[in-house]
């Protein structure tokens, strides 16, 4: 009962019924709070169109553009979602309708206020939202706003949207200019990107091949060229393409790492080398001065000899350490060999001596002539050589045995040669050389002191002087060296002591405390610290025992390695081949020099003679080098005159002549290095002459393209000329021909894109002015008709009296025009007498239709050419005649004066002709004719 009473009292907009609510709805009245209520709880209904019905009578766009979502598909609702945000319907403020239009991303419904919407920010508010181009070129072409359009206009940036754009957009032109300008800047980027693509493909294959290429000395010059030409580019490059150029990079540094490298190698190894002679300078110099010193000495003693022997071991270990890193000159050998030779001629002399000194010591004790002189003479010392003291006095016994004592002559040559050596004593001094200077003293003290002439007493006054900075000299030794023995004997003492220290630096420091300790000779000399020294060395000796073993094993080794690569070499050297690259040899050599040093060290004994063995083996090498490169060197000496020889040969094509340098110059990489001193010299002028040739082909491009320039200015002139030109009368058309006369002799014009422009454009003015010539001459055609009408009024009025009277008569064309009849209309006319000489009067049912469909025939033909078209009852016999055309093989080109002509004349023959016929089709003749008589204005 409750429920049928809540029905029956409940308001209408309540009803279960939608329809009975629907038409509640439309009864309610928004401006009352309590029905405004029910519209609003009506917008949550359940039925869609009753939803929408409320929103509509609250005006709510807001709840409108919520809800629309749900029902998108609904037209009804996109209509009016559309007219409301549009402004048509409600009472929305436009600022809502803006926030609410940046809220929808519905495309439909932004299309929808773009081209309706009653505000410009609205529409452009509602077109910034949109993204499909399909839509912007929509309203580029559609939009009834021109801003609306050029904003849609400019977000097209697709190639195809713009060429879609240019072809529909025929109602603003700003739009079709702005396409236009888009599509030609798309174009010209992408020619531009292709064009970057193109040069960046061009310097990677040059950058590539330069990679591949060896060093030159323009490499480091040629490759930072590429290098900035490639940053210069603008285009950012692919994947693939910087992977390319980061190897071609990699590849390319490395060449000039490894050329910097071999140049900081060989530097380095003539620093050594200078080091090496400086040092062999030295050793030779020292035994040099020592044997020079015993010459001098006043008598040869065991301390002597044994210092000799050491200096002699010293220089020899040395000497093939040296000569192991770098051979020495053959001046430098040369000297060594010959102290080699004094020292062994002392050693045998003093082995000989020390097998007969008891013997000769016990015959000068004993008083023995005799057997002292068989002694001495067996003895067979030197006399270069200072003897010892005991052959000198039994020399001196056998002298003096064989001649009475002759006094002393005491000359000026013996005063200067003891001048002269007192000269040598001071600079040894002033060297610090103690051992030679005091040798020397030794040896001119007695001589001097027992000089008695005058002339004797200044060398003795000097002699003193020079004693006592000998003595000044002994005593700064002794001074220095104690300090310094000391020392050493800590420190040799330290290093038996360590016994961590590694084999090889234990041997190391020994050997250089041991020479710091021989060459303070015997300067503050004592026992205790020689047996000190002594000492700690035997233990560093025993310590160092089996590692010396080892290396000897190692030495051995590396002797045989050594003798090994001499044989390699030797082989190489045995059978060269002809066409061997010197850079090849080249690095043979360094790498054997390599393999060299480092097979060391090798025994002492044996090292001098592999030494040689190699030294001569690298000089053989070299050699064979030099002479390749001397080969090289002439090869490219004779490319360098056909160089020459094509610069200076104009009877051939500059651009085969072009051709032939450059194989010319890959000839030139093929061959390899000349020698060090002329490949730079030989690589300039092959570059100058090189670079003059082609200095020839950019003159001839440069007079070449200022030629191209000059024609394409007279073409543009020409052109200047046609477009300013109209005809005024068909006969202008020798004007043209002449045009065209001029264009042919100035063709053919380069292939760039401003001549493809020029021939566009001339050949669009061409086409218009004969076009227009051609109207020229069909206005002339009808203006001769015109011109006859006389003669064709004469010829209907003779027909006329033919069909009325039957009574045939001529028409005399010159009793009837005033002029002569053009030549076109002669046979027409005469045709047309003899057709009325022919007929019989009067006409049938038959030949009147077949005069009417003639008749017709012509006007449609003169319809098609002045309107393009004909009327619809005459569409059956246009497709007639076109296929009459075609089977007849009449579609071949003709002139519309030609067409227009025919059709006179045609017109001319036609006959007899009824006269209600020709009234019935005159008039739109006429018109015809008058269409075909206009000519537009220039």
């Amino acid at each position: 009962m409750h429920g049928l009473l809540r029905r029956l009292f409940a308001p209408r907009w309540q009803h279960p019924d939608p329809e009975v609510r629907r038409q509640a709805l439309q009864r309610l009245d928004p401006q009352q709070i309590e029905q405004r209520q029910a519209l609003q709880s009506l917008t949550q209904d359940s039925d869609s169109e009753i939803r929408l019905a409320a929103l509509l009578a609250l005006d709510d766009c807001a709840g409108l553009v919520d809800a629309f979502p749900h029902h998108q598909q609904d037209e009804t609702w996109f209509n009016a979602v559309c007219q409301r945000l549009s402004g048509r319907e409600g009472h929305t403020d436009l600022h809502q309708r803006q926030a609410l239009v940046e809220r929808i991303n519905e495309p439909r419904v932004l299309s929808a206020v773009a081209l309706q919407g009653d505000n410009l920010n609205l529409r452009l508010i509602a077109l910034s939202k949109l993204s499909d181009e399909n839509d912007l070129i929509h309203h580029a072409c559609h939009n009834g706003v021109a801003a609306v359009r050029h904003q849609a206009a400019e977000r097209i940036e697709h190639e195809e949207g713009l060429k879609r754009l240019l072809k529909e957009a025929r109602r603003d032109r700003q739009v079709v200019r702005l396409a236009r300008e888009r599509l030609n800047r798309l174009r010209s980027d992408a020619q531009w990107l292709k064009a970057e693509e193109q040069q960046r493909e061009t310097l990677l294959s040059q950058l590539e091949q330069h990679a591949r290429a060896p060093w030159e000395p323009l490499y480091g010059g040629r490759f930072r060229h590429l290098e900035r030409q490639w940053e210069q580019l603008n285009q950012p490059p692919s994947v693939e393409q910087e992977q390319r150029f980061h190897q071609a990079l990699l590849n390319c540094r490395k060449t000039l790492h490894d050329h910097e490298t071999q140049e900081q190698a060989r530097q380095q190894s003539n620093e050594r080398r200078d080091e090496a002679e400086t040092t062999r300078e030295q050793l030779l110099e020292g035994i040099e001065e020592t044997l020079d010193g015993l010459r001098h000495a006043a008598g040869m003693t065991v301390q002597d000899i044994d210092s000799l022997r050491a200096q002699r071991q010293l220089l020899g270990q040395r000497w093939q350490a040296l000569s192991d890193i770098h051979p020495p000159s053959d001046a430098m050998r040369h000297r060594y060999t010959l102290a080699i030779q004094h020292y062994d001629q002392c050693l045998e002399a003093w082995q000989r001596w020390s097998a007969l000194s008891a013997s000769i010591e016990t015959a000068l004790a004993n008083g023995d002539h005799a057997t002292l002189a068989a002694q001495v003479s067996q003895c067979q010392w030197p006399e270069t050589l200072m003897p010892p003291e005991l052959l000198g006095r039994a020399q001196a016994a056998l002298n003096t045995e064989s001649s009475a004592p002759s006094p002393p002559t005491e000359d000026k040559a013996t005063l200067d040669a003891h001048s002269a050596e007192l000269d040598t004593f001071e600079h040894l001094l002033e060297r610090g050389a103690f051992k030679s200077a005091s040798r020397l003293h030794q040896r001119l003290k007695p001589d001097i002191e027992a000089l008695t002439c005058s002339g004797a007493q200044p060398l003795k006054t000097r002699l003193k002087h020079l004693a006592a900075r000998l003595a000044e000299l002994r005593d700064w030794r002794g001074f220095v060296a104690g300090p310094k023995r000391e020392q050493l004997c800590a420190s040799i003492e330290a290093l038996a002591n360590d016994l961590y220290m590694a084999e090889e630096a234990l041997d190391h420091h020994h050997r250089q405390l041991v020479k710091e300790w021989k060459s303070l000779g015997d300067a503050a000399a004592n026992r205790e610290q020689a047996a000190r020294f002594r000492s700690a060395s035997d233990r560093i000796h025993e310590r160092l025992a089996p590692w010396r073993e080892r290396l000897g094993e190692e030495r051995e080794a590396n002797l045989q390695a050594r003798e090994a690569l001499c044989a390699q070499l030797e082989n190489l050297l045995a059978q060269p081949a002809e066409n061997a690259d010197p850079d090849v040899l080249r690095q043979i050599r360094d790498k054997a020099r390599h393999q060299w040093r480092h097979y060391s060290p090798v025994p002492r004994e044996r090292s001098e003679a592999v030494g040689r063995r190699f030294g001569t083996i690298r000089h053989q090498l070299q050699t064979l080098i030099d002479q390749r490169a001397e080969t090289i060197a002439t090869h490219k000496q004779a490319l360098i005159s056909q160089v020459t020889a094509l610069r200076n040969d104009d009877s051939q094509p500059l651009s085969q002549r072009i051709h032939q340098t450059k194989q010319l110059q890959q000839q030139w990489r093929a061959l390899g290095r000349a020698p060090k001193g002329e490949e730079q010299t030989l690589w300039k002028t092959f570059r100058h002459e090189c670079d003059q040739l082609f200095a020839q082909r950019d003159a001839h491009k440069n007079e070449q393209a200022a030629r191209q320039q000059q024609q394409l200015d007279e073409m543009q002139t020409l052109i200047d000329k046609m477009d300013s030109w109209q005809p005024i009368e068909a006969s202008d058309v020798a004007t043209l021909d002449n045009f065209l006369e001029q264009a042919n002799q100035l063709e053919p014009l380069p292939r760039n894109r401003r001549s493809e422009g020029m021939q566009r454009r001339i050949s669009g003015i061409v086409r218009a002015r004969r076009e227009r010539l051609n109207r020229l001459a069909v206005a002339d055609t009808v203006h001769q008709w015109h011109a006859i009408m006389p003669l064709v009024n004469a010829h209907l009025a003779a027909d006329q009296r033919l069909l009325n009277e039957e009574v045939p008569s001529d028409v005399d064309a010159q009793t009837a025009l005033a002029a002569s009849l053009p030549a076109a209309f002669n046979e027409a006319h005469k045709e047309r007498n003899q057709q009325r000489q022919s007929v019989t009067a009067p006409l049938s049912d038959a030949d009147q239709a077949k005069l009417a469909e003639s008749l017709a025939r012509l006007r449609v033909r003169l319809s098609m050419l002045a309107v393009g078209s004909v009327r619809q009852s005459d569409e059956p016999l246009r497709l007639a005649i076109q296929v009459e055309r075609l089977n007849e093989g009449y579609n071949q080109e003709r002139s519309r004066d030609q067409e227009v002509t025919g059709i006179l004349v045609a017109l001319l023959a036609l006959g007899p002709m009824p006269t209600a016929l020709w009234a019935a089709e005159v008039e739109e003749l006429d018109n015809l004719l008058s269409r075909l008589a206009r000519v537009p204005l220039p």
